[in-house]
């Protein structure tokens, strides 16, 4: 079905003649699986927080997800120059936020991640992510441009000051996914084997002392490495739970481990689905992330420019790898870290964010529109 007549160049018109449809489709179909595991997940975790409304947590899914949606339409439509401009605003207002956590954040689990507003919480951390994913890919692709200015230090520069705010909160797991899509990026737009060593060596001399420093960290790695000496409860019972749910699942509503996990509506949303709704459930979750993900860095690596290029495999990577930490976290493959499942677990910051990640990434890796292409310049 023709949407838009091909003599329309209206702005509308050449987004959709140009976005990725299927990716598009795939973001949409993760919302939507969010929506049925909110009403599965829900009750249950309003009950545990003794909330007045059973319902609370599928009423704030839907109205998140509604937002995230126009979101992920609005940023898809921008320019890739538009693009870096609002990554650069974004960053810039989050970077504030982040250090007036440190005072005014609302602690949880000893850490100070979230502020209070409205009611519910909000976590800039997700939205500074695809923001500096953007600018670092900028800075970086400009070495091409004007090779003898300081590009490299600089992008690093906005990288360590953010990551180091991470680390205050403290934010481990969130800290580890944004200096992968660092190097990433960097490796896109072409990664000197000085840098990379620093990044090796820099990397373990860090992850070592995150190690000692902090204790819930060495607990974690302790309890995955030596799970018989340490306590793996809320890991063993999601694994379980999967394990439980066969390939067909228990039945929507049957499930038991949204009522004995404090996560299981967030972290663990991934084995509440495998419970309920079996192995055809996760498959397909599975394959929406890995379509999302691996197609979508292969159309932002055919990207020439090279701004474009690394920022758009950043943003996939990003996704890709969020979402492939929470789904080993759940089954047991990876040390325990709490990061929600994109587009699917109960969060507005986390959909805001994703959906923020997804549309930056269209945007910059839309095709050219049929009017800039050289053999109808002239027509």
């Amino acid at each position: 079905m023709q949407v838009f007549r091909r003599s329309d160049r209206s702005p509308l018109a050449e987004w959709w003649r140009t976005v990725d449809k299927g990716l598009i489709a795939a973001a949409l179909i993760l919302l939507g699986a969010g929506m049925v595991l909110s009403l599965a997940a829900g009750p249950a975790a309003a009950s545990k927080l003794k909330l007045g409304d059973p319902f609370y947590f599928v009423y704030r899914q839907a109205a998140f997800a509604i937002v995230a949606s126009g979101i992920l339409v609005g940023t898809s439509l921008l320019s890739p120059m538009w693009a870096r401009r609002v990554c650069g605003i974004l960053f810039i207002v989050c970077f504030l936020m982040m250090a007036g956590l440190l005072v005014f954040g609302h602690e949880a689990k000893g850490a100070k991640r979230w502020f209070r507003l409205w009611g519910t919480t909000f976590q800039p951390s997700e939205i500074i992510k695809p923001a500096l994913v953007v600018m670092v890919a900028w800075l970086l692709a400009q070495r091409e441009r004007f090779p003898a200015g300081p590009w490299a230090p600089i992008a690093f520069a906005f990288y360590a000051v953010t990551v180091g705010l991470l680390l205050l909160q403290p934010d481990v797991g969130q800290a580890a996914l944004l200096t992968a899509a660092f190097v990433i990026v960097f490796f896109v737009t072409g990664l000197p084997w000085l840098w990379a060593s620093g990044f090796v060596i820099g990397g373990s001399l860090l992850g070592t002392g995150l190690y000692f420093l902090l204790p819930h960290v060495r607990f974690r790695v302790n309890s995955f490495l030596n799970p018989d000496a340490n306590d793996t409860y809320q890991i063993d019972m999601a694994r379980a739970a999967i394990e439980r749910g066969g390939f067909f699942g228990v039945g929507p509503g049957e499930g038991q481990v949204k009522r004995v996990l404090p996560d299981a509506h967030t972290d663990f949303i991934y084995s509440v689905a495998g419970e309920e709704f079996g192995l055809m459930l996760l498959a397909l979750l599975t394959l929406m992330f890995a379509v999302i993900s691996i197609k979508g860095v292969m159309d932002a690596s055919r990207q020439k420019d090279t701004y474009q290029r690394a920022a758009g495999v950043g943003l996939y990577a990003i996704f890709g790898l969020q979402a492939a930490v929470n789904m080993s976290v759940n089954l047991s493959l990876i040390p325990p870290k709490g990061m929600t499942l994109p587009l699917v677990s109960s969060g507005g910051s986390s959909l805001l964010g994703s959906a923020l990640t997804l549309g930056l990434a269209l945007a910059l890796t839309r095709k050219q529109p049929e009017s800039s292409l050289p053999h109808l310049r002239h027509a």
